[in-house]
């Protein structure tokens, strides 16, 4: 269940709740909501900070039970650093730590001052909706495969109010959207593949369109690729015995006959490398290999949710790449739906083989206005970038900053990676059209120059998400990215 938001008008000593959260910065300056906590509680915060209880370290946090004074059975002061240097970053870092403290604690619903701090260049509808997917992004809680929760046990955060007035209301719509939009990416992904392979991911898009007047959904067979011409996706998924699915699904929110937008997103459900087998450490990780199709799949259902007056595709080419007699290996060639031949050089290259023939399908199909792919594509993205930025490529510079402004705005931030025509020479084979792989040098852009060859024409643009997909680690969960990106782009274009 997505948490709760409200918009509260009320001054903090007043309110009566669980929970309030003031902030308090480094150099013991105290934030409007936090002098009027202080002054009713004849100076405790000022106390405490002049004591050195208080640090305003930036996403410290300091619970004051029960003070006098206030209506509140609990205060929660949250530091927010040193004031000169505040910035949308910083208030998106002590918004989740704030969310993260106010978890621990048990309490229902809670309200937090914190959305009245003044952020440069940013107005209170975007602090709201900051600060409301932060808080959703902490409380979200896997539990898909264990064991029922004690009924017993110590009350969740369920809902959570934001000192805002009318103005902020069009975050707060916007931060309940995107919020399911990113719930239901990181339970897909984080569901394990003998959950979730290709025909759940099939049932679950049939589920979300069954009922909503403007989206419908299509699912297209393995018989049905393969008498289409699918020769590179149905390679790939030889090898497991969960058949191959491509999802479609599709928005009817603008006007008839205007041309839609189209996500694409890698659905490998688990990659096992195929033939060129994955060393055995860290492999339970690429259950996160559908990260791409999670990604767009929680960017469609936000749109849904927003009402966005516009037409949008979602396309998900989901597979499971398995060794098997019958795997595709190491020399073969494909024939792709594009034409294209393509020399396999590494079965673990797999990515870009199922997204070049939904690339093809996707634009013959739709004719898309822009067409945008998501996928944990390389390794080397991971390398060159870190847990921080998605990757962008594209030769349409007007796109790539589109996408780099959505990222800022929604601090799902990205960069912006060559895809310079020198780098295509790395992808020549002497048995086929191209080749699947270029080398060891610059292998994030030569798998985007792979895809660029079945989008020509076509306004595109490929977001590699391999680093900021999911947390690393036995325990690390999906993060839902890049959801938020992908929602603000297409409020952009409304």
């Amino acid at each position: 269940m997505t948490l709760q938001f409200s918009l509260v008008a009320a001054s903090p000593e007043t309110v009566e709740t669980a929970c309030i959260l003031v902030g308090v910065y480094e150099n013991g300056v105290l934030s409007s909501a936090a002098a009027k906590v202080d002054s009713a509680t004849d100076g405790l915060i000022r106390r405490q900070v002049d004591s050195g209880d208080i640090s305003g370290k930036a996403g410290s946090s300091t619970l004051l039970f029960a003070p006098e004074g206030v209506a509140a059975k609990r205060v929660l002061v949250v530091g927010l650093g040193a004031q000169k240097s505040f910035d949308a970053a910083r208030y998106q870092k002590v918004s989740l730590e704030a969310a993260r403290a106010l978890g621990r604690l048990p309490v229902s619903y809670a309200v937090s001052w914190l959305t009245e701090i003044d952020v440069p260049g940013r107005d209170s509808a975007w602090r709201v909706r900051i600060a409301a997917l932060a808080a959703d992004h902490a409380a979200y809680r896997y539990t898909a495969t264990f064991k029922p929760r004690d009924k017993n046990a110590q009350p969740e955060l369920g809902a959570i109010g934001f000192a805002g007035k009318a103005d902020a209301q069009a975050g707060l719509d916007q931060a309940g959207a995107i919020a399911e939009g990113v719930r239901y990416a990181r339970e897909l992904a984080n569901l394990p593949p003998n959950i979730c392979n290709p025909a759940h991911i099939a049932e679950q898009a049939r589920a979300f369109a069954e009922g909503k007047d403007k989206v419908s959904c299509r699912v297209l067979d393995h018989v049905e690729m393969e008498t289409l011409g699918f020769g590179s996706l149905l390679a790939v998924a030889r090898g497991s015995i969960n058949k191959p699915k491509l999802v479609v699904l599709q928005y009817d929110g603008g006007n008839e006959g205007d041309k839609p937008y189209a996500f694409v997103g890698k659905g490998v459900t688990f990659d096992s490398g195929g033939i060129s087998l994955k060393p055995g450490a860290g492999m339970e990780e690429m259950k996160f290999d559908m990260g791409g199709a999670a990604g767009v799949l929680g960017a469609f259902v936000a749109a849904v949710s927003m009402g966005l007056k516009l037409n949008l595709v979602c396309v998900v080419p989901a597979v499971e790449n398995m060794p098997d007699g019958d795997s595709y290996r190491p020399s073969d060639v494909l024939t792709s739906l594009s034409g294209l031949t393509i020399e396999v050089l590494n079965t673990d290259a797999e990515g870009r083989l199922i997204l070049c023939d939904a690339l093809t399908w996707t634009a013959q199909t739709f004719q898309p206005h822009t067409l945008i792919d998501a996928a944990t594509l390389t390794g080397a993205c991971v390398i060159a970038l870190g847990k921080h930025a998605s990757a962008v490529m594209s030769k349409h510079d007007d796109l790539a900053d589109e996408l780099l402004a959505a990222g800022e705005a929604s601090l799902d931030r990205a960069w912006r990676m060559p895809l310079w025509d020198e780098y295509q020479s790395q992808l020549e084979s002497g048995f086929a059209d191209v080749a699947n792989i270029g080398g060891k040098s610059a292998g994030a852009i030569t798998a985007a120059c792979f895809l660029s060859r079945f989008a020509e024409g076509q306004r595109w643009a490929h977001l590699d998400i391999a680093g900021t997909a999911w947390d690393e680690g036995r325990k690390g969960l999906a993060t839902g990215r890049p959801v938020a990106l992908l929602a603000q782009w297409l409020i952009d274009r409304c």
